[in-house]
């Protein structure tokens, strides 16, 4: 499995250091309209915030991106693979290379911290040698700083605690692109601006890329090197936090307090 890993990183074409590129995306659900014209690039290493209210269409973007949702129309370059042709086996291949950070962590209550994060490796990379996966499962669990819940359950666990473990789970498949679904959601202000921090010390440690989806100012303002505004499913305003927040754009007078 690490073999063909390894060729799938080889195949991939990068263009001007662009990671991902969607021109023209389209999304509906039977009359309803969620994705109307969004388009977006994120370059190698940058993190960018995709700022909308909440049914917006923004949860609805990553999941096209990574062939969890079939677009209606529009094109979608991701690590140089066509994800709206690819067949369900180099889905596969792609999404080995790709984390989605869930709102909910989506980690198994049934099963301890270590059990969590050893799935992954067991299932995607054929990975069951014991003193591999603990070396891995540490690293993975050291660098969002919770090696010592390695044996408790998730019931166990803090809001912010299961954030962290279900980054540390995508992140010891070690991905090129992260996906942040709504990351500081339900948590407090201390919370949200450590998993924030996380999300930064996550690309200098493992050099992603980033897409955090979110209707939280603040996190977009600490953590994206760029920010595009969704707005009734299209992608309007685009810049750096500071920048849009300068438009006085009516669309952004619910999150700048115009």
């Amino acid at each position: 499995m690490m073999e063909t890993q390894s060729k799938v990183v080889e195949e991939a074409v990068f263009t001007g250091g662009k990671v991902v590129e969607i021109k023209h995306l389209k999304k509906s659900f039977n009359d309803r309209v969620v994705l109307k014209d969004v388009n977006l690039d994120l370059h190698d290493r940058e993190n960018l915030a995709v700022l909308g209210r909440s049914g917006s269409g923004k949860s609805v973007l990553i999941k096209c991106m990574v062939g969890l949702l079939k677009a209606d129309a529009g094109e979608i370059q991701v690590l140089g693979y066509n994800v709206t042709s690819l067949s369900a086996a180099k889905l596969n291949e792609l999404r080995l290379q790709v984390g989605f950070s869930f709102q909910g962590s989506a980690l198994y209550d049934s099963m301890t911290v270590r059990q969590n994060l050893e799935f992954p490796l067991k299932r995607n990379l054929g990975i069951y040698d014991r003193a591999q996966l603990e070396e891995l499962v540490i690293k993975a669990l050291k660098d969002v700083g919770l090696e010592h819940t390695i044996d408790q359950r998730p019931d166990e666990l803090s809001g912010g605690m299961k954030k962290r473990i279900g980054i540390a789970r995508t992140l010891i498949l070690k991905p090129k692109i992260m996906l942040y679904d709504e990351p500081t959601s339900g948590l407090d202000p201390q919370t949200s601006e450590e998993i924030n921090e996380l999300i930064l010390q996550v690309r200098e440690r493992y050099n992603t890329a980033s897409i955090i989806i979110t209707h939280d100012v603040s996190c977009a303002r600490q953590v994206s090197d760029r920010v595009i505004a969704l707005i009734e499913g299209e992608s309007k305003l685009e810049g750096t936090f500071e920048e849009l927040r300068a438009t006085n754009d009516t669309n952004l007078k619910h999150f700048f307090n115009y």
